[in-house]
């Protein structure tokens, strides 16, 4: 009887062990984002916590895939390299695919899409493109705005001044050292409604699925097609527009 018992105290010690190790297995996927993107991303002041849209896909899709979820941030331009190096997994920074990214990484559907602003004072005399013949105009390094300010710089006689967060380039146009910034519409908004003495007008382009944030992965990630699946699930059962409500403010159109 004693050797019984034994042997089932051991039966069990293995048990638990094999339960504890499996557990140990469950995978983490770290999430790439640059926290200076609200709504998208950004710190919430009162917790330290990174927090905004992209998070709440993120943490959705993650948790409906049974995986824990870790966010880094770091600059926007490191996301891609930080990517390729497997040092994350994805990336959800309302990131807009396009050919020279897509080189580098893979990337989902998209999620969202978005409009481009020139963001500029009130008191200045920028009101339409024309009128940004000489001046500077700021946007974020290695984002789909960079790409676009150089782009259309020639043909509107502007200088691009490139910097890596976008409280910086706000601090930078409030301060008179640059004349305006190229930014996203939902992203301008915040600043908008915080700050006095800014104004801004729409930015023309002849496609707004260009402007469209994706999902970012390694080549050949196999992540991309259960992504995918959630996404469109998130889109059917209404938890996407349930959190565009959240932090837009206003139905997806």
């Amino acid at each position: 009887m004693k050797k019984i018992f034994m042997y089932l105290v051991m039966t069990m010690i293995v048990s638990f062990a094999l339960v504890a190790c499996g557990s140990d297995d469950s995978e983490t996927l770290v999430m790439g984002t640059s926290a200076d993107y609200p709504p998208y991303e950004s710190f919430d002041t009162s917790t330290g916590e990174i927090v905004g849209f992209d998070i709440d896909i993120a943490r959705y899709i993650t948790d409906e895939l049974g995986y824990e979820l870790e966010i880094e941030d770091m600059d926007f331009n490191s996301l891609i390299p930080a990517l390729e190096s497997g040092r994350i997994d994805f990336v959800l920074a309302g990131m807009t695919p396009d050919d020279e990214r897509s080189q580098s990484v893979d990337f989902s559907d998209i999620y969202y899409l978005a409009k481009n602003l020139i963001v500029t004072t009130e008191d200045s005399d920028i009101h339409t493109m024309e009128d940004l013949e000489g001046k500077t105009v700021a946007v974020q390094l290695g984002s789909i705005q960079e790409q676009e300010a150089e782009t259309i710089a020639d043909d509107f006689g502007f200088e691009v001044v490139k910097l890596n967060r976008i409280p910086e380039i706000v601090q930078e146009l409030l301060a008179g050292r640059i004349d305006a910034i190229l930014m996203e519409d939902k992203v301008a908004e915040g600043f908008l409604g915080a700050q006095e003495g800014l104004m801004s007008f729409e930015v023309p382009v002849e496609d707004d699925e260009e402007l469209g944030a994706a999902i970012a992965f390694p080549k050949e990630s196999e992540l991309v097609e259960p992504f995918n699946e959630k996404l469109i699930e998130m889109m059917e059962n209404g938890k996407m527009d349930e959190l565009i409500l959240e932090w837009f403010d206003a139905e997806d159109e």
